[in-house]
Formats: C-alpha cells, sequence, structure tokens
C-alpha cells in the first residue's frame, strides 16, 4: 500500500491522481478537511480508504505502520500558507507531526518522502543550491518556511536523510489548487479576474531591481512537480533533500499572459499595493538549481511555462469540471 498525507491536498491529490495513472489504487489518503471543499479533489480518484489527521496519528501509534505492508508514506500533508503567524501550531502542525511520521516509517523500513519547501531559502541570498552543506546559512522570511527548516536540519542532525527524501517545493501551480483561498497560484486568481473583468491583477513591485510583474519565480506546473516526487518514492536509493522546480525563473507578467492567449482575449494587466503583512517577506526571485536531482537520474521532460498555463487553463480552468480525472 502506499499512504499519503495531504491526499487531498492540491499536490497530495495530483500525486494520487499520476499514481491512478500508473495503475496503482492500493492508496491511503490521510488530511484534516475541516470546512474547505478539497474533498471534490477525491471525487475523481482511486484509493483504498481515507482518514482523519488525528485518528491517522493515532493509529500509527497503535502501531498501524508496523502491521501493515506499506511501500511508501508521501508525506505532504502540512499548513502551507505563508501568511501564517500562529508558530505553535507551525511546530506541532509541520515540524512534530513530521518527526512523529518519519521515526515510525524509517523504523518499520518504509520508504519516506516528505515536503519541505523553497521558502526555507528566504531572500536568496545564499542562493537556491539544495546542498545540504549550507542549510544552516539559510534565512526564511515566514514562519511557515522557518516550520520547514526546522525539520530539514532536525532529519540531518538525527542522520535521517540518508533514509528518506525531502522535496523543496518551489511555486506550484495547477488543477485542484482551488480550496487554497489566497494560497491559490496567480493563474488561478488571474484567470477568475480575466472572465469577471476583462484583465489581471499583479502586486507592484516594491524593489528597485524589478519594476511592477517583473519579479521573478520558479513557477512549476503540478504534474511536473508529482513526477519528480513519484521518482523519489520510487527509487530508494536517492535519498537527501532536493528541489522541485523548472530551473527556470519568470516574471509574473510572463506567467500571466498565457492566459489571454488561452482565452483569446486583448493583454490586460493592472497592478496594486501589496499587503503590508507580505511587505519584507516577498519573495522577488526564485529559480531552483536542478543539478541534483539530475545527477540522481531524474530524466523527465519539464513543461514550458506558456504549454503549461495553456494546458492548465483550456483543459481545466474553463471547463465544467476542473479537476485532475
Amino acid at each position: 500500500m502506499i499512504i499519503v498525507t495531504g491526499g487531498a491536498g492540491f499536490i497530495g491529490s495530483a500525486l494520487v491522481w499520476a499514481l491512478n495513472k500508473k495503475g496503482r489504487e492500493d492508496i491511503i489518503i490521510v488530511d484534516h478537511f475541516g470546512k474547505t471543499d478539497k474533498y471534490k479533489n477525491l471525487i475523481s480518484l482511486k484509493f483504498m480508504d481515507v482518514f482523519d489527521r488525528d485518528d491517522f496519528g493515532q493509529m500509527v501509534h497503535d502501531g498501524f505502520l508496523k502491521n501493515n505492508k506499506i511501500e511508501v508514506l508521501y508525506h505532504l500533508g502540512a499548513c502551507s500558507s505563508t501568511t501564517e503567524l500562529d508558530m505553535n501550531f507551525l511546530l506541532r502542525n509541520n515540524f512534530e507531526y513530521t518527526k512523529f511520521l518519519c521515526g515510525h516509517s524509517v523504523n518499520n523500513n518504509i520508504r519516506f518522502v516528505y515536503a519541505s519547501s523553497a521558502a526555507t531559502y528566504g531572500d536568496g541570498k545564499q542562493g537556491y543550491n539544495d546542498d545540504e552543506s549550507k542549510m544552516d546559512t539559510l534565512r526564511p522570511l515566514n514562519p511557515y518556511g522557518y516550520s520547514k527548516q526546522l525539520f530539514d536540519q532536525w532529519a540531518r542532525r538525527e542522520g535521517y536523510l540518508d533514509k528518506i527524501a525531502g522535496m523543496k517545493y518551489f511555486n506550484v501551480y495547477g488543477p485542484n489548487e482551488y480550496h487554497k483561498g489566497d494560497m491559490q497560484s496567480i493563474v488561478s486568481k488571474a484567470y477568475k479576474q480575466v472572465k469577471e473583468k476583462g484583465k489581471a491583477r499583479l502586486f507592484k513591485s516594491y524593489s528597485k531591481e524589478y519594476g511592477d510583474g517583473e519579479q521573478k519565480r520558479d513557477f512549476v506546473y503540478v504534474k511536473d512537480a508529482v513526477d519528480m516526487t513519484l521518482y523519489f518514492g520510487e527509487n530508494k536509493i536517492v535519498n537527501g533533500i532536493y528541489n522541485i522546480g523548472t530551473g527556470n525563473a519568470n516574471t509574473f507578467n510572463s506567467f500571466v499572459k498565457p492566459i489571454f492567449k488561452a482565452l483569446g482575449v486583448n493583454e490586460n494587466i493592472e497592478y496594486f499595493e501589496m499587503p503590508e503583512v507580505l511587505q519584507g517577506r516577498y519573495q522577488d526571485f526564485t529559480q531552483a538549481n536542478m543539478n541534483k536531482i539530475r545527477k540522481a537520474g531524474y530524466k523527465g521532460e519539464i513543461t514550458g511555462i506558456e504549454d503549461a498555463v495553456i494546458d492548465y487553463v483550456k483543459n481545466y480552468l474553463d471547463t465544467d469540471y476542473q479537476y485532475l480525472s
């Protein structure tokens, strides 16, 4: 069996979709649903069972991993909000729970693949190289990034990084992110804006280095992100922390322009003030160094940004059924 925590979430449900494409349905999904509508991500997917996050924690404590034949545990469940300020909550949810699952997985010889984050790189002054020896030089800009950094450091200190694989996801976008509210990608938000008002809205720049909409990020399509993630689940001798991105930084302007092309309407971009809570915590530039994952043997092709955005718009956002199926 395969376990996916956060399996009803954005990347988690996309991973289940990718596993289904490979003929795998012996999947257990773990998540915390609350009052969100992320359950919709699961409707068209195939899996064995689904458990609440807290109930699953008790099951693990009671020996579930020891008493069942589990091949891989993909731990993608976490609070991923970059604006979450409750550090106590992040410690429990992102740090302690990950330590708990990691320890039980390794002790029961179960492959453990977990979600770290490019947010650990902070403002990028130390670069975006996933060299674990440079981990302590990184300075995350927000509590979320720090909670991910804490586990990365703990895993290295406790000697787990030669047994597990961590994924530093960059700016992932694509189908099944709709429940994320303000944390949805710019494409998802801008598509709705273009459909409703004929224009996309982007943050103004607060940096002398970048014009409005010219801030750059490494935007990676969710289909590519889960393909890389599966590689580490399937190759148990490849361990450590790896960037999950494209290796190319694109401007926000170039990120939203394919939306207009896909919809056949004229480009119209408006720039507005960034919320104060984000100022000083905003990454103006990210670009994954992909050398390590390539040297580890991953040979998958990465979708170009225009092709990916057009696929997202035409085959999901602008359809009656927007979910991966």
